[in-house]
């Protein structure tokens, strides 16, 4: 089951999956990039696309940013093909702005279909992967989130939350044989095509992520639902073109320590600046990122 298959990277990870025998739910409330409106289009046009392919699917038009919602759609894959093995949470949108500026709405919307969303799809699936003691998680996450970015504080919170929520996921279910993984996937879509281009800066930025197609994501979702990928559970994974990272988790970097312990002018004095060479830097991810896709 893709969330978000309507079009883009969900798309592309649909009809990849099918092309190697899975059986696909095709989910696409069909919005806008901000998130507005309904249309069943997109959803049922993949699966068509994939049924003339020869492989099988279902279309599925709820939201996951709605709890009923998220349990119909894995309804779906068990009303059509008497399972679910696989979940991957891809459905997104973006609504940008300066973090003086965000609303409360724009703030609430994107977290409801990003970290919600991902929430309510995975806990709908967890029972039936827990009763069958097998099942497969991809969320889909964001060198935003894991690095940082300008004008993205609530896509950033949402996809930071995505990955430690699939952390716990991968925790509390591994004894039953359930695995959770993140991809990180740098991809020319509608939605990043909303990028602001504002300055000489964002628009080279921009003009080497047009390089770089949805259907390059798509391999490594597939290899992450496969049995032979048994062994990888809790991982964060960025896929840019042909390059695939494996991404780094917060760990202790450095440390100090007084026997006496610490007060507010000992840690001004001994602690921050011992520590300060290992500061990081406010980096964005096109900082980190800063070749060309390969």
């Amino acid at each position: 089951m893709v969330t978000g298959a309507g079009g883009g990277i969900g798309r592309d990870i649909a009809l990849a999956m099918a092309r190697e025998g899975a059986k696909v739910v095709v989910n696409d409330l069909g919005g806008s990039v901000s998130g507005e409106g309904q249309d069943a289009g997109p959803a049922h046009k993949v699966l068509h696309e994939i049924l003339a392919m020869g492989g099988q699917a279902a279309a599925n038009t709820d939201s996951v940013s709605d709890a009923a919602g998220a349990t119909r759609i894995i309804q779906t894959a068990i009303d059509h093909f008497g399972r679910i093995d696989v979940v991957v949470n891809n459905a997104g949108i973006l609504r940008d702005r300066f973090f003086h500026k965000m609303s409360v709405d724009e703030w609430d919307a994107v977290l409801k279909v990003h970290l919600y969303g991902a929430f309510y799809v995975s806990r709908a699936a967890a029972p039936h992967f827990k009763e069958q003691e097998q099942g497969n998680f991809i969320h889909m996450t964001s060198t935003s989130g894991l690095v940082g970015n300008l004008g993205q504080a609530n896509y950033s919170a949402a996809k930071l939350g995505v990955m430690a929520l699939s952390k716990s996921i991968a925790l509390d279910l591994q004894r039953f044989n359930v695995r959770s993984n993140c991809i990180a996937p740098f991809a020319w879509s509608r939605m990043i095509g909303s990028i602001p281009t504002d300055t000489p800066a964002e628009q080279a930025r921009v003009a080497r992520i047009k390089q770089m197609t949805p259907a390059k994501i798509a391999p490594m979702a597939v290899a992450l639902a496969s049995d032979a990928a048994s062994n990888v559970n809790g991982q964060v994974f960025a896929v840019r073109n042909n390059e695939i990272f494996l991404m780094s988790q917060p760990r202790p970097v450095r440390s100090v320590h007084r026997g006496d312990g610490w007060t507010p002018q000992t840690v001004l004095d001994h602690a921050l600046p011992a520590l300060a060479s290992s500061f990081f830097d406010l980096a964005r991810s096109g900082d980190v990122f800063s070749w060309d896709p390969i």
